[in-house]
């Protein structure tokens, strides 16, 4: 059933990356990590349907999505950037793959952290953190969404690797095999990811090279 929900606030959390909150429909259920098709209430663009991850809680008397935004693509993302706040989002179906099943590595590739953004926040608010990590890819530093956040909440336990850049304290390159052995320890006891296709077959791969059983394995595509 779609339900309109009223946009609360619109900011940048990157130079591509918009945070939008809105008012939460009624009876909306959802767990961290799903996500839901919305579409933009406004002439010409209500039957534009995209799925976006909610990056709020079940239990928030709001609604939010970090959003990466597509210029030249001249569609949906390329409209939210031009929200403002009284404007009007269609919220429609909940679906999504990924949920918290125990601890082990989160493998993200640029807006497919969001899944885990909400996973860890209300990992967090449960004192859960525990021995968790997350091994985010990305082009560049300024790529990187709510970095401060994470480091905060994961410390030595959030590694970073940049494709297009070097930076030192960050690995350079793609993810590797020997990079997610170097993060495997006896706490690992699942991996969580989500990105791009290619970025996650060549991850399905290497973790098959690593042993790990697909049981171990969660993933959405993004």
């Amino acid at each position: 059933m779609e339900q309109i929900a009223k946009v609360f606030s619109i900011e940048k959390l990157t130079h591509d990356v918009l945070r939008i909150t809105a008012e939460k429909p009624a009876n909306l259920t959802y767990l961290p990590g799903q996500a839901v098709d919305i579409s933009i209430n406004k002439p010409g663009w209500e039957k534009e349907l995209r799925a976006f991850t909610f990056t709020s809680l079940p239990q928030d008397d709001h609604i939010e999505f970090s959003i990466k935004t597509y210029p030249l693509h001249k569609g949906v993302t390329n409209q939210l950037l031009s929200l403002t706040k009284g404007d009007e989002l269609i919220v429609g179906g909940v679906f999504g793959d990924i949920a918290y099943k125990g601890e082990g590595i989160f493998i993200a590739g640029g807006a497919g952290i969001t899944p885990f953004l909400a996973i860890l926040k209300q990992l967090e608010k449960e004192n859960k953190i525990g021995q968790n990590k997350l091994l985010f890819a990305n082009k560049t530093k300024a790529d990187i969404i709510c970095e401060d956040r994470l480091s905060r909440l994961l410390g030595k336990n959030f590694v970073n690797i940049l494709s297009d850049e070097k930076q030192e304290g960050y690995e350079h390159g793609f993810i590797s095999t020997d990079l997610i052995r170097k993060l495997i320890s006896k706490d690992t006891n699942y991996f969580y990811l989500c990105g791009p296709p290619p970025m996650m077959q060549a991850v399905e791969k290497q973790l098959s090279e690593l042993g790990v059983a697909e049981g171990s394995i969660v993933k959405e595509a993004f």
